[in-house]
C-alpha cells in the first residue's frame, strides 16, 4: 500500500480522484439497485476494481471514471463533485477589509460584502462621527437601500424627502436617487447598510 501511495503522489497526481469518488460510486449504485457485477457488466469495468474504487483504494483513470460515469447515467463532473462545499468559504483580516471614507473625513464605510456580488447587492458597516455627511449619486435604476440603526441618529434625503432614523429603526429608501446620510446626533452613527441593485418596479419604479 505504501508504494502505491507514492506512485500516487510522483505520478498520477492529475488523475487523483476527489475523495468522495468512492462513496458517490457506490451511492449511485446502490440507488439503481444495482450489484457490482451489474455495474462491472454494463460500464466494462472489472468487479474488482469498482470495489476497489469504492474503498478508495485505488486512483482510477479518467477512462474509467468516463464509463462509470456513462453506466450509472451522469456525468464525469458529478461524479468528481464533492459532497458537500466547504463551509468557510473566505475569511479576511481586519487588515484585509476593504475601507471608504466620505469627503469630509467623517464617515467610514467597510466593505462587509463580497467584492463579487458588488453588482447585485451590496453591504457595509457604516460609521459616522457628528455632523458626518455622505454624499451618494444615484445608484442603478430600482436599487433600494436598506439601513439598520444600531446606535446613533441619521438624517436620510433621498431625491427630495428627507427623513431620520435611531438606535432599533430600520430604514429602507431608494438609491436611485441623489441621497445623503449626515450624523445629526452627538455621538457616533453606527449602521448596517444594505444596498440591493435590481430593478423593482420596472419603468413605474424609475418614473415615479
Amino acid at each position: 500500500m505504501s508504494t502505491r501511495r507514492s506512485r500516487k503522489d510522483n505520478s498520477t497526481r492529475e488523475q487523483d480522484p476527489t475523495p468522495a469518488l468512492g462513496k458517490t460510486i457506490q451511492r449511485l449504485r446502490k440507488a439503481y439497485n444495482m450489484s457490482l457485477g451489474d455495474l462491472s457488466e454494463q460500464s466494462g469495468v472489472a468487479k474488482s476494481i469498482i470495489s476497489q474504487i469504492e474503498r478508495n483504494e485505488t486512483n482510477p483513470t479518467l477512462s474509467t471514471v468516463y464509463r462509470l460515469s456513462r453506466a450509472l447515467d451522469t456525468t464525469i463532473d458529478e461524479v468528481l463533485r464533492t459532497e458537500s462545499p466547504p463551509v468557510f468559504l473566505e475569511h479576511q483580516s481586519r487588515s484585509g477589509v476593504p475601507i471608504l471614507e466620505s469627503q469630509d473625513g467623517l464617515c467610514r464605510l467597510a466593505i462587509a460584502g463580497p467584492l463579487n456580488l458588488v453588482e447585485q447587492v451590496q453591504w457595509y458597516d457604516f460609521r459616522a462621527k457628528p455632523l458626518g455627511v455622505l454624499e451618494s449619486d444615484p445608484h442603478p435604476p430600482g436599487t433600494v437601500e436598506h439601513l439598520y440603526m444600531l446606535g446613533g441618529e441619521i438624517e436620510v434625503t433621498s431625491g427630495e424627502v428627507t427623513t431620520r432614523a435611531q438606535t432599533g429603526e430600520t430604514l429602507r429608501f431608494r438609491g436611485d436617487l441623489p441621497h445623503r446620510i449626515v450624523n445629526v446626533g452627538t455621538g457616533e452613527a453606527h449602521a448596517t447598510m444594505v444596498l440591493v441593485l435590481r430593478q423593482l418596479g420596472g419603468r413605474e419604479a424609475v418614473e415615479s
